[in-house]
Formats: structure tokens, C-alpha cells, sequence
């Protein structure tokens, strides 16, 4: 199954860094959090990759057509001319770098992709900003299961506040960053069938709006529940947190080895 990766945006929450690079470049422990989704889908055996560019999307092609470079020890010979590459750390990635527009809706990217996808196997999208340890091979089993278009992931977002357990006055707990409200929101990890994409207008469609809207009225649209970890960097200080959580050494989505 390809992997179709949002990565266009402009990233305005976060301004601090995404006036200088595309919101997915912005860096987990020195790496892209575009590299964390990847390895994840990786880890699951999930290595070919379409990524929709927009916003800054050269520094995107330029990352990845580089980055055997960037990994590798190497010896240069000036006099040569040439480069030897030495103890190279690759990845089993095949990734299609696809300019889908500065201005492009999240579903127009989607429809503009649509020649890069098999026209008879199910596929999966995710936003370029959010880390998880989501299992994705059960993820798109559940969607084989069901025989609906889409599976959308499901997920209770964290608070962002500590919360008080309070009896009589007296403060019986006090919760750090408990749940939100137990409602679940779009998890952003979706299972699609081909055919989603003939519910995209054009380059001014989110699919968040009216694909999603039409698929749940027409019984197409099934959740599978995530109870895991799960982040969206929005703001810096989302990125921040993500960082400490990583430079900590338990970061709950690095499940690869």
C-alpha cells in the first residue's frame, strides 16, 4: 500500500519556524517530523511514499534528494572529482515528490496525486504534522474488513491543562494534562479506496469538508479507534513538548529499533 503524506501547508500556528521551512522540515531531535511519519509507516513495512508539496516544497525534494549524502560517511576526492560513499544509512523508501501547489486545499492535493496511485488497491493519507504509534497494518486490516471507502482513525486528544479532582473543597487529585472531554476527533491517519478522490471538486476542496462530509452521509466512512499516543504539532510549544519527549529517550511513537 502507498502512503499518500499532506505536506503543503503553511504551517501559520507555528510561525516561529515555518517562515524559514515547510511546517513538516520543522526538526524532532534533529530529524524532520516528516522522517518520524515515515519510519513509522516504515516500521510497519509501509515504504512507498507519495508527499504533496506546496509551501517551500523545494527544500522537501532537496532533503530527500540528499539524503544519502547526509547520511553517509564519504570520502571526497578533489582531484578526482569523485565521491566514495562509506557505511551508508538508508532507508527502503521509494518517494514520489509530487508540487501540488502553494495554495492547494488538502483534498486538491489529494485529487492532484491521483495518477500516482494504483487504481485498484486501498491507500494511506496522513498529514505531514503529527506523530502516533498507530498500528498500520491493523489499521488497514480493519479497512479490508468492512468493504466501505474510507476508515478515518479515531482518536481522544489530550488536554492541554492539569485538572483538579476537588471533594468538599479539598483537592483529592490533581491530574497532569489529563484526556479531553472523551470525545474523539479526526486522528488523521486514513485507510482510502481509489474512488474517494472523485468526492474532490478541485484545488479549493479540504478534504476535511465536503469528501468526509459526503462519505459519513453515505455510510462509507467507518472509525477505528486509536487509544494510544498521539500529537499534532501546531504550535511551538506542541514542538517543544515533542522534543523534550525525544531528547528524554521514551518517545511513545518512536517504535522502531
Amino acid at each position: 500500500m502507498k502512503a499518500v503524506i499532506l505536506a503543503g501547508g503553511l504551517g501559520t500556528r507555528i510561525s516561529e519556524e515555518s517562515h524559514l521551512r515547510p511546517k513538516p522540515m520543522i526538526e524532532i531531535g534533529g530529524r524532520p517530523i516528516l522522517w518520524h511519519i515515515m519510519k513509522l509507516f516504515s516500521h510497519y513495512g509501509f515504504n512507498d511514499f507519495i508527499i504533496c508539496l506546496g509551501y517551500r516544497g523545494y527544500m522537501v525534494k532537496e532533503y530527500f534528494a540528499n539524503y544519502v549524502l547526509h547520511n553517509a560517511d564519504l570520502t571526497v576526492d578533489l582531484a578526482k572529482r569523485s565521491v566514495e560513499y562509506h557505511a551508508t544509512n538508508s532507508e527502503p523508501w521509494r518517494v514520489t515528490l509530487v508540487d501540488t501547489g502553494p495554495e492547494t486545499m488538502t483534498g486538491g492535493r489529494l485529487k492532484r496525486v491521483a495518477p500516482y496511485l494504483p487504481a485498484d488497491e486501498p491507500f494511506f493519507l496522513t498529514y505531514g504534522d503529527g506523530v502516533a504509534n498507530v498500528d498500520l497494518k491493523a489499521l488497514a486490516a480493519f479497512h479490508k474488513t468492512h468493504g466501505k471507502e474510507a476508515t478515518v482513525t479515531a482518536v481522544a486528544p489530550p488536554g492541554r491543562y492539569g485538572a483538579l479532582d476537588i471533594v468538599e473543597g479539598r483537592v483529592e487529585r490533581f491530574i497532569e494534562k489529563p484526556p479531553g472531554d472523551n470525545g474523539l476527533i479526526n486522528g488523521g491517519f486514513f485507510v482510502l479506496q481509489p474512488q474517494v478522490v472523485e468526492r474532490i471538486a478541485g484545488d479549493a476542496t479540504p478534504f476535511e469538508s465536503a469528501p468526509l462530509e459526503s462519505l459519513a452521509r453515505d455510510g462509507q466512512l467507518m472509525a477505528w479507534r486509536h487509544d494510544g499516543f498521539w500529537a499534532a504539532m501546531d504550535t511551538l510549544r506542541d514542538k517543544n513538548n515533542l522534543e523534550a519527549l525525544w531528547a528524554s529517550g521514551e518517545a511513545p511513537w518512536r517504535v522502531w529499533a
